[in-house]
C-alpha cells in the first residue's frame, strides 16, 4: 500500500511538473549579456525570428545604437511573451520586428499573426507610449513558396493596421525581394532556400537604414529646439 501511494504521488508530481520553456535559455543568455555589458537605452531594438538573429545589425548600422534580440525559430507570440525581458527594459526609441513566417509554417493563420502583432505593439506601448514600432514585411522564399499567399495576406493585414497609428510603420522589403513572376529570388537566399544571404540583407539595409536614421535625426532635432 505504501509503495503504491508513493508511486501515485511520484506520478502526479511528474505530470504536474511544468515543461521547460524552449526559449528560456536564449532569453537568459541575453539577460546575462546585459548584466555584463549594459546595452544602450533610447536606441533601436531588433526583435523576432532567425532573420533578425542572423542580421549583422551592428555592422549594418555602425552609426546607430542597436540591440539585436532575435531568437531563431521563434514566432510572433514568443516576441510578445518575452517583450518585457528583451524589449521594454532598454526603453528603445525604435523597435524593428520581423516574425510571422514560422507562425504560418506551423499552421497559424494570417489573422493569428496579425493579432499577435497587435498584442506585441500593445504590450510595448503600455510601457513605452512614444516608441516607434516598424514591421518588416514577409518575403517569398523557395522553402515556403507554397504558403506565400498567406505571407502576402499577413503583410496586408499588418500594413493596413500600421496606417491607423503614427507610432507604427510598415517596411516593404518584399517588393525588391520578389521575382517578376511573383515568386522568390533564389540569389538572395542561402542554400536552405529560406534564410537570406548577404545580398538579401543588403536590400534590408538599404530599405530600413534611411528610416532608422531619419527617426534619430528627427528626435535629435526636436531635442535641439
Amino acid at each position: 500500500m505504501t509503495t503504491l501511494l508513493t508511486l501515485m504521488i511520484a506520478t502526479v508530481a511528474f505530470v504536474a511538473a511544468p515543461a521547460e520553456d524552449k526559449w528560456e535559455k536564449a532569453i537568459a543568455t541575453f539577460e546575462a549579456a546585459d548584466k555584463e555589458t549594459p546595452p544602450p537605452h533610447d536606441g533601436i531594438v531588433f526583435v523576432g525570428s532567425s532573420s533578425i538573429r542572423m542580421w549583422k545589425t551592428k555592422a549594418a548600422f555602425p552609426d546607430l545604437p542597436v540591440i539585436n534580440r532575435g531568437f531563431g525559430g521563434s514566432q510572433m507570440a514568443d516576441s510578445v511573451r518575452f517583450a518585457d525581458r528583451i524589449v521594454t527594459p532598454y526603453e528603445p526609441r525604435v523597435v524593428v520586428v520581423f516574425a510571422g513566417g514560422n507562425d504560418i509554417a506551423a499552421g497559424k493563420t494570417p489573422q493569428q499573426v496579425f493579432d499577435d502583432f497587435k498584442a506585441l505593439t500593445a504590450k510595448i506601448h503600455a510601457k513605452l507610449p512614444k516608441t516607434k514600432i516598424y514591421y518588416v514585411s514577409l518575403f517569398p522564399t523557395v522553402a515556403r513558396q507554397k504558403i506565400d499567399d498567406k505571407f502576402r495576406e499577413s503583410n496586408g493585414l499588418i500594413e493596413a493596421y500600421t496606417k491607423t497609428n503614427p507610432l507604427l510603420g510598415f517596411v516593404d522589403t518584399r517588393t525588391k525581394m520578389t521575382a517578376e513572376d511573383g515568386g522568390p529570388i533564389p540569389a538572395l537566399l542561402l542554400a536552405d532556400g529560406l534564410h537570406m544571404n548577404d545580398k538579401g540583407y543588403a536590400i534590408w539595409n538599404e530599405k530600413i537604414g534611411p528610416i532608422l536614421r531619419a527617426e534619430f535625426k528627427k528626435e535629435n532635432a526636436a531635442v535641439a529646439k
